[in-house]
């Protein structure tokens, strides 16, 4: 492939350079090491700003996975969530409004709508308003963030090096992808998770790279974090998922079924309270936060003082480890925790927050989950029905129906068990919840907040099966030469005699000059300057392809040319002999438009 001469030495300065598929997997995996050491650093500042706002002193040391204990500010705590807020908006409104809110939805956008291009300062302001969040909190959580950092570190290295914006994006789904990884130890959870969500292209040159990226984040985080699951769930074996019984097969559709509703709820309502929080306070964004974490701070307050724990502060993972180890084992409390989740996660992302929703996803699963369990045991005691299973099944519910990434929700959920039971429940309760939130809800709580805001997202992964077909299979091939010298009159002759004609190339001394289609030669022949060169209505902007390329490639290159003709030619010789046919916007939509048959609406 080559461009004429026309455009020789003008275009490519202008373009990015692609780097070789080996430097892009080395690039992919530092991409992986910033990403899973980004999460780490991270941690250590959610710890940090917990243990100042809670506790009241400076340590790094802090466990999500056990209760925070009681704060020494006793009813003051209230206002902890309060600074933070204040603090939050701070970064937010004054570095990187982009920090604002769960993160996801502005990765997506940067790849479909900025060509990849998120400014590196998101890294680090996320960083700090996150953990300033959550420290203080806010019921949010970590995965959304880390999966922000690591992409903003991705797509800076994609502009630094000057990228084309597939290997940029690539990179950006390499440092989301690990920063799942390294979080929850799920290799290939952070993989699917790049897949479903970001890569906006799935072949083998984008996941090679990122499963070596998640690969090498994942080895990193079990050397930081440990080598054992996200969360310790003992005595998942049969019975627990034995499906001998076909009631329990049935059961999990039931459960579904209303995690489906639940999802749609959860999504409705982040956003509902948004609305809500932008009509009643349009201008004052640290009033606003601040007046929204407050009922979220005396939640807090109530719940340390009724059951002991504060149980909905921060990414709640405390309290997800009591349901699946079965130290909270009330139904009754259970439904309170997930409704008390839902309300402080939507005060907090409503309000201004700035946090991820799959924390809180996995807790209201958990719960929901949980409670489902211990009403099937008390109207069924016979049949041996655990809380903790339908709690793991209700975790990937939630968060395979709010997010619309089903296969990482049951990858993820199997992976934090290591268990190969929970498969078939899984599936079962992921497959029913993803398609009744659907029904209910179309988008997802990523695609929701981009749609909101007019950028539309692809829903799902297609086959381009338009570029099954060649340059040679398309390209047309009705054309004559016609000399350069010949003058508008002349060639309204050869249209008469030539009705099938799409294309005159006009002809130099042998050479391509230009290229009049027949609508312009119709238009020429016929109008008042008849008597004028062919040349003068000509077009001398096109670009020379070979015939063995892909029509992707023929786009590609007549974008970057900003061409809207491409000349498939024989060999490298621009003679009007080596001429094969025409590709033109016509057999480009053609091509396209007879592959939609293949995706009916």
């Amino acid at each position: 492939m080559y461009y004429n001469r026309l455009l020789e030495g003008t275009m490519s300065e202008k373009h990015p350079q692609e780097c070789r598929p080996f430097v892009l997997v080395i690039l992919c995996m530092i991409t992986g090491v910033i990403a899973s050491l980004g999460a780490v650093v991270f941690r250590y500042l959610i710890a940090l700003f917990h243990n100042v706002f809670f506790l009241g002193s400076w340590s790094l040391l802090y466990d999500a996975n056990v209760h925070t204990p009681s704060s020494p500010w006793g009813p003051f705590v209230v206002f902890v969530p309060v600074i933070g807020a204040s603090m939050v908006i701070y970064l937010v409104r004054n570095f990187a409004p982009e920090a604002k809110g769960h993160g996801v939805p502005e990765v997506i956008d940067a790849i479909y709508y900025k060509k990849g291009v998120i400014r590196p300062v998101v890294a680090i302001i996320k960083s700090l308003a996150s953990a300033l969040s959550i420290g203080s909190g806010g019921s949010v959580g970590r995965e959304g963030p880390i999966v922000q950092i690591g992409s903003a570190f991705g797509s800076g290295m994609g502009q630094l090096l000057h990228m084309p914006p597939w290997q940029t994006i690539t990179l950006i789904a390499s440092g989301a992808g690990a920063g799942i990884a390294a979080t929850f130890n799920t290799p290939v959870g952070g993989l699917l998770f790049a897949a479903e969500i970001i890569l906006h292209e799935v072949s083998a040159r984008t996941l090679v790279p990122v499963i070596l990226a998640t690969a090498t984040a994942t080895y990193l985080g079990q050397f930081f974090f440990g080598a054992h699951p996200a969360f310790v769930i003992p005595n998942l074996e049969t019975p627990y998922f034995h499906l001998a019984n076909p009631f329990l097969l049935i059961s999990y559709l039931g459960l579904g079924l209303i995690l489906g509703l639940t999802s749609a709820i959860y999504i409705k309502s982040v956003y509902l309270f948004e609305d809500k929080f932008e009509a009643l306070i349009p201008r004052n964004e640290y009033l606003r936060h601040m007046i929204g974490m407050l009922p979220v701070g005396i939640i807090c307050l109530i719940l340390q003082k009724t059951t002991g724990h504060y149980y909905i502060e921060g990414v709640g993972y405390s309290t997800i480890q009591d349901i699946l180890t079965g130290v909270v084992n009330g139904s009754a409390l259970m439904l309170l925790l997930f409704v008390l989740k839902l309300l402080a996660t939507s005060l907090t992302l409503g309000s201004g927050g700035s946090g991820g929703i799959f924390s809180p996803a996995l807790y209201m699963g958990a719960t929901l989950g949980g409670a489902y369990g211990l009403f099937l045991h008390y109207i069924m005691p016979s049949f041996e029905i655990s809380a903790p299973a339908y709690a793991i099944a209700g975790m990937a519910g939630v968060v395979g129906g709010v997010t619309g990434a089903a296969l990482t929700a049951i990858v993820m959920i199997f992976e934090m068990t290591l268990d190969y039971n929970v498969v078939i429940p899984l599936t079962i309760t992921v497959a029913v919840c993803y398609g009744t939130r659907r029904l209910l809800c179309r988008e997802s709580i990523y695609t929701m907040k981009l749609v909101r805001r007019g950028h539309a997202i692809p829903e799902e992964m297609r086959s381009s099966t338009y570029n099954l077909k060649g340059v040679r299979d398309l390209m047309n091939r009705k054309f004559i030469v016609v000399s350069c010298e010949k003058v508008n009159s002349d060639i309204s002759e050869r249209i008469l005699k030539e009705p099938d004609v799409r294309w005159f190339l006009l002809e130099d001394s042998g050479k391509l000059v230009g290229i009049i289609s027949r609508e312009q030669a119709l238009e020429t022949s016929c109008g008042k300057n008849i008597s004028m060169p062919l040349a003068s209505a000509a077009r001398t902007r096109w670009v020379s392809v070979d015939p063995e390329i892909s029509l992707h490639s023929v786009v590609s290159i007549m974008s970057h040319a900003e061409a809207e003709i491409a000349v498939v030619c024989s060999g490298k010789s621009e003679s009007v002999d080596s001429v094969l046919g025409i590709i033109s916007s016509d057999e480009i939509a053609g091509a396209i438009k007879e592959a939609s048959d293949l995706f009916p609406d």
